[in-house]
């Protein structure tokens, strides 16, 4: 069983996540996003670190329903934005210092800045341990810089154990 599903997790998201962006309502898409679900992990198996440990499952359910909390209010923050004057906005790069000395984690903090909209990681510099970050708006880039870290990065750490 391993052979076939090396990251079961991977697996069930993948499946997930096509049955809810097709909105799988045929048992053809549902057959397709099962095997994406199978293929796709064997396919990119060699590319993938050994990830960190999940040493508090409970803490990583708060933290997905923080995030996705997030990804709404961030959508709509930006939707409004974008509607009204764009003169209001303070577009910024912020250079955020990471606690974070794992690849893997710090990767996965830089797509869940990418995932909240406003947010683009453009760089993990994984020798400083430095994430590139460019916000739609942020008036006050150390305010961003906590935020970043309080909301993602600490939960990350306590999630994995880091």
């Amino acid at each position: 069983m391993h052979r076939l599903l090396p990251r079961p997790l991977l697996s069930a998201t993948v499946f997930l996540l096509w049955a809810v962006i097709t909105n799988a309502a045929s048992l053809g898409l549902l057959v397709l996003g099962g095997l994406l679900a199978i293929v796709l992990p064997l396919l990119t198996l060699p590319f993938w670190p050994e990830p960190p440990r999940l040493v508090r499952p409970w803490r990583a359910v708060r933290f997905l329903a923080v995030f996705a909390t997030d990804i709404v209010t961030a959508n709509w923050r930006v939707a409004r934005q974008v509607i009204g004057p764009l003169c209001g906005l303070s577009p910024a790069l912020v250079e955020v210092p990471l606690d974070l000395r794992d690849p893997f984690l710090a990767t996965l903090l830089g797509s869940i800045v990418s995932l909240t909209p406003g947010t683009v990681a453009i760089d993990v510099d994984q020798q400083r341990w430095i994430m590139l970050v460019h916000a739609l708006d942020a008036p006050d880039p150390q305010a961003l810089v906590r935020e970043i870290k309080d909301r993602y990065e600490l939960p990350l750490k306590e999630i994995f154990a880091c």
